[in-house]
């Protein structure tokens, strides 16, 4: 044995008790720090996931300016922030503590007391001790991450009833929407109420989320009536988009911003388990989005003998809808399977509404309202711990309180101010008539 072999040797035998030492000194300092790194990606996964959210508002806004006609764009967009912006604050004022009582119900499991009604986030600079949950995350993260969830449903049935409802009637509707209608549902699956009580599973809101704008859409349109000239002698007119680009681009930023819809869903991030799960939501996630815009595609081949792009866009978007109830358990082949019945359900819910003489502007209720409710009712098939008789009940209970209240609430409004524009005004744009731009001449002309 050389020198240097020896000296190496005895330097590994002095350092042994050291190593020792050192290694129980990381194990305890670990043990120590670990509720904090927990706390710090909890609160780090619900920013990531709510701004990635926040991008799905301009996926709705690019879609919905993408599908009405040119002389509608301007106020589509309008009514997008606009919508965007109301829901932020009456969530703050009083959407938020509506829906999370954190056990202070005025009627147990279904109302809150609703004190404080404001959204109050913790002081500046706390130490973790100082946490409202020391165990979750930070609240203004949380409040962050569920303000985009609302604000997702209103843009929902802005599509739906587009170019032909007036402005401030649709952003009244979304002020109790937002503040009342959907944080009270709500309440009762995330909030810990009585649907959560009775097994209800709804993972991200195929049903709590979509199906309520579905809801919403569907008994706006009803009320407001058809585009005039859409449906002519038992014939539906065609009234193409403006802009189809503009269109797969949103439904690409929507695809996108659903990662964070499903992903932050999860809840956590501070174990190797949540992680990995995050990962699973996303491919999973991914996958059904895929085999809803496949299933459109090849559906509308055999149907119609050639594919429809606007199909195959709501057919992905359907499929995300579909998953979103339960985005974790199923394989990538049931995912796959689970998001392309939601593609078939749109090619064939879409004619079924112009038969019904139902205007749905941008195909809002089938992907939103049908394929939620599908979602919802799958969570089983992949969900041991889901019963279909709990699912069925949720499914019931959101969609009477949903339709029931929002028909209430545009009743109201078309008794006092009127909801819908004027014949002339239709026919001019909204553009036009509700926010006084001039047309753009077409240079296409002449």
């Amino acid at each position: 044995m050389n020198r240097i072999t020896k000296l190496g040797l005895a330097a590994a035998l002095i350092a042994l008790p050291s190593l020792g030492l050192a290694q129980e000194t990381t194990e305890e300092v670990a043990a120590a720090v670990s509720p904090e790194v927990v706390w710090i990606f909890n609160t780090l996964l619900f920013l990531i996931g709510g701004f990635l959210v926040f991008w799905m508002a301009a996926g709705f806004a690019m879609l919905e300016a993408g599908l009405v006609r040119s002389k509608n764009v301007t106020m589509q967009l309008t009514k997008n922030i606009a919508l965007f912006s109301t829901a932020a604050i009456m969530y703050y004022l009083i959407g938020y503590n509506l829906m999370y009582p954190l056990g202070d119900w005025a009627i147990e499991g279904v109302f809150s007391a609703l004190f404080p009604m404001v959204a109050v986030l913790e002081d500046v600079g706390i130490a973790l001790a100082d946490a409202d949950d020391p165990e979750y995350a930070s609240t203004s993260s949380d409040y962050f991450f569920q303000l985009m969830f609302v604000a997702a449903t209103a843009s929902i049935v802005s599509g739906a009833l587009a170019e032909r409802i007036r402005l401030w009637p649709f952003l009244a509707f979304v002020v109790v929407l937002t503040a009342i209608i959907y944080p009270l549902q709500a309440s009762w699956s995330w909030g810990g109420g009585f649907l959560s009580e009775a097994g209800f599973s709804d993972f991200a809101g195929s049903s709590i989320v979509h199906s309520v704008g579905g809801w919403a859409a569907l008994t706006g349109a009803l009320i407001l009536g058809p585009r005039l000239g859409k449906y002519k002698d038992g014939r539906t007119i065609p009234m193409p988009g403006s802009n189809l680009a503009l269109a797969t681009l949103g439904t690409f930023i929507l695809w996108m911003g659903w990662f964070g819809f499903n992903g932050a869903s999860q809840l956590a991030m501070g174990s190797a388990g949540d992680v990995a799960d995050i990962g699973r939501i996303f491919s999973n996630t991914n996958a059904a989005a895929a085999g809803g815009a496949i299933a459109a595609l090849l559906v509308t081949q055999l149907l119609y003998k050639k594919p429809d792009l606007t199909m195959v866009l709501n057919g992905a978007l359907a499929g995300l809808v579909a998953i979103t109830a339960e985005p974790l358990t199923p394989t990538l082949g049931a995912a796959t399977l689970i998001g392309a019945v939601g593609g078939v359900i749109v090619v064939f819910a879409v004619p079924m509404l112009d038969k019904l003489k139902i205007d749905d502007v941008v195909g809002a209720i089938p992907v939103h309202l049908f394929a939620g409710i599908w979602g919802t009712l799958a969570v089983p098939l992949t969900n041991g711990d889901a019963s279909f008789g709990a699912q069925i009940y949720g499914i019931f209970v959101i969609g009477a309180f949903a339709a029931v209240a929002t028909a209430v609430v545009w009743i109201i409004l078309k008794m006092i101010v009127g909801i819908r524009v004027s014949e002339e005004a239709e026919i001019a744009g909204l553009d036009t008539a509700e926010l006084g731009m001039e047309a753009y001449p077409d240079f296409t002309k002449g």
